[in-house]
């Protein structure tokens, strides 16, 4: 086996910055990206609340993880209400033309997962939600709720506007 050399550290230091006109359109389509999934959570936590969801969290996980930038963790009374959360959340983004990828849970309602790549929506049971303690296993991600809520609470006060 033979040995390569090691890059001459002046050599690397040479080498040509990326251009810096290049990068505003990259940083644009990711600011565009991120505005587009911050009002797709705005949409998930208005049907939520409208279907009466129980201690609605949104925690920003894209720092702590690489599959996700949202968890939405709510919760419902009962199975069917559990069901009624997760079908209006679909419905209302259907409006919008986004669809889940995967949806797990629905059947029992005891637990619905609603995967939509850039954000996960939990729609738990109570009980459930205690046993599972998602918001412990991601207790370092920032608790974006009040934000997200306040936003919400107010669009709904004010006859509502949804993502056009």
């Amino acid at each position: 086996m033979t040995k390569r050399p090691l890059a001459d550290p002046a050599a690397v230091r040479s080498r040509p910055l990326p251009d810096p006109q290049a990068l505003p359109e990259t940083d644009t389509a990711a600011q565009s990206a991120a505005a587009e999934t911050a009002d797709a959570v705005r949409e998930v936590v208005a049907a939520a609340l409208d279907k009466k969801a129980a201690d609605l969290k949104v925690l920003e996980v894209g720092e702590l993880t690489h599959f996700t930038d949202y968890f939405l963790v709510c919760s419902g009374e009962n199975p069917r209400q559990v069901q009624a959360i997760a079908d209006g959340v679909e419905r209302r983004l259907r409006d919008h033309k986004l669809r889940p990828s995967h949806v797990e849970g629905y059947q029992t309602g005891q637990w619905v997962l609603m995967d939509y790549g850039d954000f996960v929506l939990h729609v738990f049971l109570h009980e459930r939600r205690r046993f599972y303690g998602l918001e412990r296993l991601w207790g370092d991600a920032p608790d974006l709720t009040a934000e997200f809520v306040g936003e919400a609470e107010a669009r709904a006060a004010s006859g509502g506007r949804q993502l056009s």
